[in-house]
């Protein structure tokens, strides 16, 4: 059983610009969210962190749906310019860490997370998806949020959390599944 107050103490040590318990039922996951995948990520067939290797929508919502709870933390990074793609990229490291000890302290709980987070995957020079593989390190892989089609803002908003928190402002988000 997850011991929320322990979490939620050890949570106020991290620069997290917000997070919430939620019901993963609440989620809004659509094909919209997919078709920008599809058309405009160049990682999109390229790894198993994305679609198609991912499952349809509504197969990462059946998987998602069978957790009965959900932890979304969120970051914000400032960068210089928003239009520069490659720029608000390059900051997903630090959200990632902290996505990656956040899992580590519910872990410590005996709780074993689903967790989706911002990456197309990075951890191989080349995924063993293009060659056909299974993936390598599947512990450390954390299919992106938007790979299984959720539209996260309203469940930000659910949560009173704003998705834009100023003009050259990154929010990354990251959903951590979970059995209690």
């Amino acid at each position: 059983m997850l011991n929320r107050e322990l979490l939620e103490n050890q949570l106020a040590e991290f620069p997290l610009f917000a997070y919430g318990f939620l019901n993963p039922k609440t989620l809004d996951f659509t094909e919209r969210v997919r078709y920008i995948c599809s058309t405009e990520c160049p990682m999109y067939g390229k790894t198993w962190a994305c679609p198609p290797a991912v499952g349809s929508v509504e197969n990462c919502r059946a998987k998602c749906q069978a957790y009965p709870n959900c932890l979304m933390i969120a970051t914000i990074t400032e960068v210089s310019d928003i239009a520069n793609v490659q720029e608000a990229l390059d900051t997903r490291g630090d959200h990632e860490a902290i996505t990656t000890q956040v899992a580590a302290l519910m872990q410590q709980q005996g709780i074993q997370p689903y967790i989706l987070s911002t990456e197309a995957c990075a951890i191989c020079e080349k995924c063993a998806y293009l060659d056909g593989q299974p993936c390598r390190f599947p512990e450390k892989m954390h299919p992106c949020v938007e790979s299984h089609g959720i539209n996260v803002i309203p469940a930000m908003e659910a949560l009173g959390v704003p998705f834009i928190s100023g003009e050259n402002v990154v929010t990354w988000v990251s959903l951590l599944f979970f059995v209690e």
